[in-house]
């Protein structure tokens, strides 16, 4: 099939792969502009753009170059952007979209999903429309979340939807016969900094999946700490707010409990063991705050 590639993170590249190694022809792929990177302000292309180029594809950063292609359908994924009723009056698309749809529409459904503590999510296959995912859907495959970081959710998401997306271009049962959308909606808003904020009226739960995002900080003696991984502290209790050693485990207390942190990186500094950090930190045995 003669399609058109839209996609720009890293989560985008392996449905990119999928389409040219099971033989579809991409005679276009748009993604964002390359940014500057980096202290020396480099220009930077997207991971879309970097394998498209590897690939030997053809790649734009302009919505209105599909006028002048001539594809059959088009393929969406974590585009970024939305597209025009008349772009897709011209050309019809699939979308693959990280969650089971109508649950967790827009920007960032896997980091709301692991934030709402889902049992579960998965990659819906739908026809694209104007509105904000709110397309029939042709194709869900379903995975647990457990205790999955991001990044790792994220990858097995993108395989998934490989996988789901060649299904449905090989199925003309599946490619003709898509379903509207069933269940109740919500909508998973773009994260903002203080979302990664790490606070002491949060449960200890909640912390932990913060610190799955990759993100996470808290301040601590006025200096932010990224707080990489942690476990919760099943220790004697902890003060909520306070940050202590205990049994060889640096400990943050949270209003119901309290996390052991693994590793951290301080400001201005290199990733550590968090009794590393602890003894650089010269907090001693005394309690400090966090917050």
């Amino acid at each position: 099939m003669r399609l058109a590639f839209l996609g720009t993170p890293e989560a985008a590249v392996p449905s990119l792969r999928a389409l040219v190694d099971a033989g579809h022809d991409v005679v276009l792929v748009i993604t964002r502009p390359d940014r500057k990177r980096g202290r020396g302000g480099r220009l930077s292309p997207s991971p879309v753009k970097e394998c498209a180029n590897e690939l030997g594809l053809t790649v734009s950063h302009r919505l209105n170059d599909l006028d002048d292609v001539d594809v059959e359908r088009g393929v969406v994924v974590a585009f970024g952007r939305l597209i025009s009723s008349d772009a897709l009056e011209r050309v019809p698309m699939l979308n693959v979209h990280y969650s089971l749809l109508p649950r967790w529409r827009g920007a960032a459904p896997v980091e709301r999903a692991i934030l709402a503590g889902d049992e579960e999510t998965g990659v819906s296959i739908m026809t694209l429309e104007a509105d904000l995912d709110t397309g029939p859907v042709h194709l869900q495959r379903r995975v647990a979340i457990d205790a999955k970081s991001l990044e790792v959710l994220l990858s097995e998401l993108a395989d998934l939807g490989a996988r789901a997306l060649l299904e449905v271009l090989a199925t003309p049962e599946l490619l003709a016969n898509a379903r509207a959308q069933e269940g109740d909606v919500t909508y998973a808003t773009k994260l903002s900094k203080e979302d990664f904020h790490l606070a002491s009226s949060y449960s200890a739960t909640h912390l932990l999946r913060i610190i799955r995002l990759g993100q996470a900080f808290t301040m601590v003696n006025g200096r932010r700490l990224l707080v990489q991984s942690a476990a919760l502290y099943e220790g004697d209790a902890v003060a909520a707010g306070s940050v202590t050693r205990r049994e060889g485990h640096v400990v943050l207390g949270a209003h119901d409990g309290a996390i052991a942190i693994e590793q951290v990186r301080p400001e201005s500094g290199k990733s550590m063991n968090a009794n590393a950090w602890w003894a650089g930190a010269r907090l001693d045995g005394t309690v400090v705050q966090w917050a």
